[in-house]
């Protein structure tokens, strides 16, 4: 669940707050748990709610949003050497800068295909799309990121 939220836009410091609140809005609704959609269908649905009401509450704040630095993105990741951390820093970095870029559709998309690697028919369910909507939709931001992926590589001058 801290993974979804986190794909989903919550910052690090407010996932244990987010992920207490998804808990406690499934614990006073399972039981009008109709089974429409599968279990996890549901519960990202309710993620999804708890993540915008969340989002909009810190810009109600005005508090700033807090980005993963170098010693967190490299704490969750042990074993490999210093090289491999800031390759795969770099990376999150990226994906994190292309999410903040979507919409709340497409960024709820990106999380669920990619991130969590749904099957595209829970997608579908999940967001409450037709499924050949979601994979219209899905081939679109593929190459969205497949785009952005370019012009990083082409602004560093390495490979795609």
């Amino acid at each position: 669940m801290w993974r979804c939220l986190r794909g989903l836009g919550i910052s690090e410091v407010a996932l244990d707050d987010a992920c207490q609140d998804v808990f406690v809005v499934v614990h006073r609704n399972l039981p009008e748990f109709r089974s429409e959609s599968t279990l996890p269908t549901w519960l990202f649905g309710i993620a999804r709610n708890v993540a915008s009401n969340h989002r909009r509450a810190i810009q109600r704040k005005q508090a700033p949003v807090v980005v993963l630095d170098e010693e967190t993105a490299g704490a969750a990741h042990e074993g490999p050497g210093p090289l491999e951390r800031a390759q795969d820093h770099e990376a999150a970095e990226f994906v994190q800068h292309f999410m903040d870029g979507l919409d709340e559709p497409k960024r709820a998309l990106f999380v669920l295909a990619f991130l969590e690697e749904s099957p595209i028919p829970d997608v579908a369910a999940a967001l409450g799309i037709p499924l050949n909507t979601a994979y219209s939709r899905l081939r679109r931001l593929r190459e969205d990121f497949g785009r952005a992926l370019a012009t990083r590589e082409a602004r560093r001058g390495g490979p795609p």
